[in-house]
């Protein structure tokens, strides 16, 4: 039955249950509506993740300035400068294991470990500096055009997440939800404070330390933070991290852009 409702191998039915206390069960499906949005046994339902909590890697990218950049051009050629730059970002995170979770104006929130579980913190730090070497490449390209081109800011961050399908059937969309969501909102427009160009939690860091180098800012104060927090500023990536988790992609300068 499990199998059949794709439920994930941490959910498990009541009749699978062996209880040894008091228990509390409530019914989440009261009516028709909840019916047809929690139906996954009908022919041809989509397959919907119905909620987990999950350890994964967010990534959040925001355009700098991208509101002065945009004022001076007609509509048409601001949707085509921000879908060129949407193009090369999502090849970017496809290739390094993740997927855009959303779109959000100029800004683009990424997820790496949800789906298959075998992309890493590293993948998604691998991916930033990727993703800033793209847009300095994109330079030329916008002032050719344009007559001036723009910057990103990133922030990363590992933590837990709740993963779920959101959205009425066949419109819907795996998104993650929590409080590690808006902290790596946060970590990323951190960025515009410390002059910096992309920044990664402690527990990011911890992951690989090894395999990164950089620079420590301590007591950074958050908005909407109880208490200051340790972040760090991505400054290089050693060669042996680029071999190992290479995923076909093509060679990445190794240090970050102010």
């Amino acid at each position: 039955m499990a199998d059949r409702l794709h439920f994930g191998p941490h959910i498990r039915l009541a009749c699978q249950t062996r209880v040894t206390g008091d228990v509390t069960l409530r019914r989440l499906v009261l009516d028709a509506e909840d019916a047809a949005l929690t139906d996954q046994l009908k022919p041809h339902a989509p397959h919907r993740l119905v909620g987990e909590e999950k350890r994964v890697a967010l990534l959040f990218a925001d355009i700098r300035g991208f509101t002065s950049f945009a004022e001076e051009l007609p509509p048409y050629d601001v949707i085509h400068a921000l879908n060129r730059y949407f193009y090369r970002m999502d090849a970017i995170v496809r290739r390094r294991g993740g997927y855009v979770d959303n779109y959000m104006g100029d800004g683009l929130l990424a997820i790496f470990g949800a789906v298959d579980g075998t992309s890493t913190p590293l993948d998604a730090v691998l991916a930033g500096i990727e993703m800033l070497d793209a847009v300095r490449e994109l330079g030329p390209y916008y002032a050719g055009i344009y007559g001036q081109s723009f910057r990103i800011g990133i922030g990363v961050h590992y933590g837990n997440a709740v993963l779920g399908s959101i959205g009425p059937p066949g419109c819907d969309r795996t998104t993650a939800i929590g409080d590690a969501v808006n902290l790596a909102s946060r970590i990323e427009a951190a960025n515009k404070v410390l002059g910096t160009s992309f920044l990664m939690s402690e527990e990011t860091y911890n992951q690989v330390e090894e395999r990164v180098e950089a620079n420590k800012f301590e007591y950074v104060v958050l908005p909407g933070r109880a208490h200051p927090c340790t972040l760090y500023e991505v400054t290089r990536i050693t060669q042996s991290s680029l071999t190992q988790s290479a995923r076909n992609a093509p060679f990445l300068e190794l240090y970050a852009h102010g």
